[in-house]
This record gives C-alpha cells, sequence and structure tokens, in this order.
C-alpha cells in the first residue's frame, strides 16, 4: 500500500529552510575557528614580546648590578615598540657578603648569588613574563656565611 502525497507545496520551503541552517551553521563555525587563530597568534606574539622585554631587563639587571638595584617600566625601545617595558629588582646576596668593586680579578672570586626579580609586559597584547635570576661572582672569604 502507497500513499500518495499530492500536495508538495511545502517541500521547497522546509528545503530551503535546512539549507540556511547548514550554511549559518557552517558560516558560524568558520569565523570561530579564524578568530580563534588569531587570538592564539596575537597571543604567542605578545609573549615573545614580553620575554624579549624580561631578557633585556636581566642584561640591563646585569650591566648596572647593584645590590637593592631597582628599575620600573623602563621602555625596551621607546621609538619603534612603546607597548613593550621591563622592570627589575635585585635583592640581598644569599650569604650576605657585599659586592666587589669595579675592574675586580675573576679567577681570585667565588660565587655568592644575589637574586633578580625581572618581569617582562607587552601592554599592546596584555602579555607578562616573569623571570627569576641570581647573579653575581664575588671574591670568597670577604665576609662569613651565617647558619641558623
Amino acid at each position: 500500500m502507497k500513499l500518495k502525497i499530492k500536495n508538495k507545496k511545502g517541500f521547497a520551503m522546509i528545503a530551503a529552510l535546512l539549507a540556511i541552517l547548514i550554511l549559518t551553521a557552517v558560516g558560524v563555525l568558520v569565523f570561530t575557528v579564524t578568530t580563534r587563530d588569531i587570538r592564539v597568534s596575537a597571543r604567542i606574539a605578545g609573549e615573545k614580546k614580553a620575554f624579549s622585554a624580561a631578557e633585556t631587563g636581566v642584561h640591563q639587571a646585569i650591566q648596572n648590578f647593584a645590590v637593592g638595584g631597582t628599575a620600573s617600566n623602563v621602555q625596551v625601545d621607546p621609538a619603534t615598540d612603546p607597548d613593550t617595558r621591563y622592570s627589575y629588582t635585585i635583592g640581598a646576596s644569599s650569604s650576605g657578603c657585599t659586592p666587589p668593586p669595579a675592574g675586580f680579578d675573576i679567577e681570585k672570586w667565588s660565587e655568592d648569588m644575589y637574586a633578580a626579580n625581572v618581569t617582562g609586559t607587552n601592554t599592546r597584547y596584555g602579555s607578562t613574563v616573569q623571570v627569576d635570576v641570581g647573579i653575581g661572582l664575588f671574591k670568597s672569604g670577604t665576609c662569613a656565611k651565617t647558619t641558623d
């Protein structure tokens, strides 16, 4: 027993609505994937710039070494990238020693670490990288190490 549908006028409208629904879903999917890739690329670019700023901060902390030295919100390259900055703080020595005078003989010195906290940021991308480093070579036997 076969049923015959004599009135097929509404079928074209239902097929068109289903086609529009499918095309809309595909369009939303493509838009979502594309914008996600752009956001990921922007985040990676910002993190690279922030890491580069932190690396610059480490070099500057070593070059301008001073116990308790700080630098806040220093622009890496004001002319071409004003959004990338670094900050650093150099803490006390792990042994309490004082740094040597300029021009010291490196072969007569042993390690004494000063903790430095360096932060690189990029405000355009909202990225921040924090690096903790130990710096310093200082004369052995110039101060007593104390233990509790």
